[in-house]
C-alpha cells in the first residue's frame, strides 16, 4: 500500500491515495496501526484521499485519529490534501473544492517552483449554537462558562468548526500540567457529549495568541488548524482579540482571519516522505 507522509506545522498524517484504488476495508484499524510511532509509519492519524461525491469537486477527505476514531475534518490535513492533488496534477480547479465531514471547503494554493508550499482554506463560519457544537453548557455559544473537573474549575468558550472545541484562556504559561494533565479530563467531560478538542491559549496581544492543544482521539499534537480557528473565534467572542490573529503553535504559526463568509486559515503544507506499508487485513 503506497502512502505519503505530510505535515502542516508539525500536525502529521499518513495519506493514502484512494482515487484510483479501493478504500481500505478497515480504515479505523489501519489508522491505529499505521499511525503508531513505534510499530507503524507514525503520525497523528490517517487521511484517505477519495473520489468526490459531487460533480465539480476535486476530492473527498476522510480523516481518522490515531485511536482509529473518524473525525469530521482536520484543518492542517486539508492543506496537505490540496498540495497532493495539485503537485500530482490531479486537481483542475482553482480554488480546489475538497469535501469533508464539515461539507465542501474551498482551498487556494500558493506554489513555488511548481510545488505547493502554502494554502489558504475557507473553513466556513463557526457553529455557535450549543446543541450543534455539541455541548450541554448554557449559551449560544457558551463564553467563559465554568466547567468543574476533579476539583478545579476552567472557564471555557465552546465553538465548532465542524468538530467540537473548548477553548480555555490562560493568563500564565501553557504548561505540560495543563495540557497533558487537564486536557484529557476536559476532553471526556460530560458537558461534551461527543468529546471535545481542548485548546489552552495565552493572549499575547490583540493580534497574537499562543496555543497548545489536546486533540480528541490523538492527544497533544504540535498543531491543530480547526483549533486555531476556534481560538480566534473564541478570542473575538470574549473580547480578547481582533478578528485577524497569528496563532503560535508548537509546530509553527497559522494566520487566521474571521470574515463574514467564514474563518480563513493560511499555513504551510510539506511532504515528508513516501513509502510502502503492508497492511494484512
Amino acid at each position: 500500500m503506497r502512502f505519503v507522509k505530510m505535515e502542516g506545522i508539525g500536525n502529521d498524517y499518513v495519506y493514502i491515495d484512494c482515487l484510483s484504488r479501493p478504500i481500505p476495508s478497515k480504515p479505523s484499524e489501519l489508522a491505529r496501526r499505521i499511525a503508531d510511532r513505534h510499530f507503524g509509519v507514525g503520525g497523528d492519524g490517517l487521511v484517505l484521499i477519495c473520489p468526490a461525491e459531487q460533480s465539480g469537486h476535486d476530492a473527498r477527505m476522510r480523516m481518522f485519529n490515531a485511536d482509529g476514531s473518524e473525525s469530521e475534518m482536520c484543518g492542517n490535513a486539508i492543506r496537505c490534501v490540496a498540495k497532493y492533488l495539485v503537485d500530482q496534477r490531479l486537481a483542475p480547479n482553482d480554488p480546489l473544492i475538497i469535501e469533508t465531514g464539515r461539507g465542501p471547503l474551498a482551498v487556494e494554493v500558493e506554489a513555488e517552483g511548481g510545488t505547493v508550499r502554502r494554502a489558504r482554506v475557507n473553513m466556513q463560519p463557526p457553529i455557535l449554537k450549543s446543541a450543534s457544537i455539541p455541548t450541554t453548557l448554557p449559551g449560544d455559544p457558551p463564553i467563559d462558562a465554568p466547567v468543574e473537573v476533579d476539583g478545579r474549575t476552567f472557564n471555557v468558550t465552546c465553538v465548532s468548526m465542524g468538530n467540537p472545541h473548548a477553548v480555555v484562556f490562560i493568563d500564565g504559561p501553557l504548561t505540560d500540567d495543563l495540557i497533558l494533565g487537564w486536557g484529557p479530563k476536559l476532553e471526556v467531560h460530560p458537558a461534551f457529549p461527543r468529546k471535545t478538542n481542548v485548546e489552552f491559549a495565552r493572549v499575547i496581544s490583540r493580534s497574537k495568541v499562543e496555543m497548545r492543544v489536546w486533540e480528541r482521539g490523538s492527544g497533544e499534537t504540535l498543531a491543530c488548524g480547526t483549533g486555531a480557528c476556534a481560538v480566534c473565534v473564541a478570542g473575538v467572542l470574549s473580547k480578547r482579540t481582533d478578528k485577524q490573529v497569528t496563532v503560535h503553535l508548537r509546530g509553527g504559526d497559522l494566520e487566521i482571519e474571521w470574515r463574514e463568509d467564514g474563518v480563513y486559515k493560511t499555513g504551510p503544507a510539506v511532504e515528508v516522505f513516501r513509502g510502502d506499508y503492508h497492511f494484512g487485513e
